[in-house]
């Protein structure tokens, strides 16, 4: 016998709706604000290794801005801001946007430092292989960077994935959210809800949840950093 059959009528319902609305919108903000982030943080962090004063000025600004910002100022900016320049997005879209401003900012400090610690005999040796600066950061000395950089990259998964409950307040349904929507429902009167409270029950499942999905990630951020660092 299945053990669905052991469980009150109102689980399945709750996690099948957690599951495909609460963990998509989860998902879909954390590998958007990732992707985001990795690419262009990496790229910010190279060139601040570059001998120009006003290039690192600017990007420095940049990343002392995002990071400074609370998260949910960026988010509530881009999504209640934006429209009267004609720019709207989504609160999922809004949200992964914020995150990725703030996460880019993380990534471009941690590449700065993962390029200036490749010894320098390795910058000498590409060059000396007819490499310019381009070609010497684009096959020498950035792939050897990245190694390094996989442990934040892995931490940073793991904020953004926690700081995803912030699309709620915009409306996004994650996870947080949509447990919220659920409790809401089942409190309500028939024949929607059940006026029944099963605060406990779903919250703390989505406690659960979330330290099955943070957990290992942060071991393996901390083996890498052992392994690679």
């Amino acid at each position: 016998m299945s053990l669905v059959a052991f469980l009150p009528d109102w689980v399945v319902p709750v996690a099948r709706y957690m599951a495909t609305e609460g963990l998509k919108g989860t998902g879909t903000i954390a590998a958007e604000s990732v992707a985001a982030s990795a690419v262009i943080g990496v790229v910010l962090g190279t060139l601040m290794t570059l001998d120009s004063r006003l290039l690192k000025a600017a990007i420095r600004l940049y990343i002392e801005i995002w990071r400074g910002l609370p998260l949910i100022v960026t988010i509530f900016v881009i999504f209640f801001v934006l429209p009267s320049a004609g720019i709207r997005l989504t609160a999922i879209q809004a949200a992964a946007v914020g995150l990725s401003l703030w996460g880019r900012a993380q990534v471009a400090e941690a590449t700065r430092g993962a390029v200036q610690s490749i010894p320098r005999e390795q910058h000498e040796a590409a060059a000396a292989l007819g490499f310019g600066w381009l070609g010497r950061h684009a096959f020498v000395i950035v792939p050897q960077a990245l190694r390094r950089l996989l442990p934040p990259m892995v931490s940073l998964l793991v904020n953004v994935i926690q700081n995803s409950t912030l699309a709620g307040l915009i409306g996004g349904v994650e996870l947080l959210f949509a447990a919220k929507i659920q409790v809401e429902r089942l409190a309500g009167p028939p024949p929607a809800g059940l006026a029944q409270v099963h605060a406990v029950e779903i919250y703390g499942s989505l406690m659960v949840a979330f330290f099955v999905i943070s957990f290992p990630l942060t071991r393996l951020a901390a083996y890498l950093e052992k392994r690679l660092v």
